[in-house]
This record gives structure tokens, sequence and C-alpha cells, in this order.
């Protein structure tokens, strides 16, 4: 049986200028091509692929996240380059957006610009 042991990540844009941006310029991924049917970019020897399509169906859960050491750096970091914070009705957050886990881990929700819903975690 073939090895699966390397993911390769996706998500979907409509606009893969803006999608471009938002990764490169405010999350601070790594640009490596644009192929013409996505975006690729490199997450730590991992590759990202941002797909361009036409109709885009928004899953309502996270599809892509992030483990951070200190969280509460990360959401001020990112904030500060204009990432907006998502916030739960009936959801305990702090006032950056952080949830604390009943298991002692600390999430945060951020959307890209085609509302894919993103996260950061710290475990």
């Amino acid at each position: 049986m073939a090895e699966l042991n390397k993911i390769v990540a996706f998500v979907a844009t409509r606009n893969a200028d803006r999608a471009k941006e938002f990764y490169r310029d405010k999350l601070g991924l790594k640009f490596v091509s644009d192929d013409g049917f996505a975006l690729v970019f490199d997450i730590g020897g991992t590759m990202f692929r941002i797909a361009r399509v036409k109709k885009l169906s928004l899953a309502p859960y996270t599809v892509l996240g992030w483990e951070v050491k200190a969280i509460e750096k990360a959401v001020s970091d990112m904030a500060k380059k204009g990432v907006v914070f998502e916030r739960f009705p009936g959801l305990p957050q702090d006032e950056q957006g952080i949830w604390a886990a009943p298991g002692g881990a600390k999430v945060a929700w951020f959307k890209d610009p085609d509302g894919n819903v993103l996260s950061l975690s710290q475990h």
C-alpha cells in the first residue's frame, strides 16, 4: 500500500488576486507559484493550493488551521495586519476572540476573503 505521509492542503477562491494578497501579505505565507489552476504556497514544507473556482460552496466549519505557541500574540499580530477574528454567539471568547476549550486548548477563528473559516490554536 502507498505511504500516505505527506499532505497537500486545499481551499478555494473566486478571486485569486485577493486571496494571494491575504495569504501572502496578511498571514505571511510563502508564495511559490500560480499555475493557472491554483495559487501555490509553501507552509513549512506542506504544499497549500488555493484553487480557482467559479462557484464556491462554503463549509460552515473550520477548513484549515494553524497551531501556534502563543495564541494571544499571534492573534494580536494578525489583527494589526487587518485580520478580523470571529465571534460566535453562546461561545465564551475573551476580548481577542479566543475560546478556551474545556481540555485546555485555545482557539480563535477568522475568515479569508472568500469566507473560508480558518483557525489558530494553542494546545
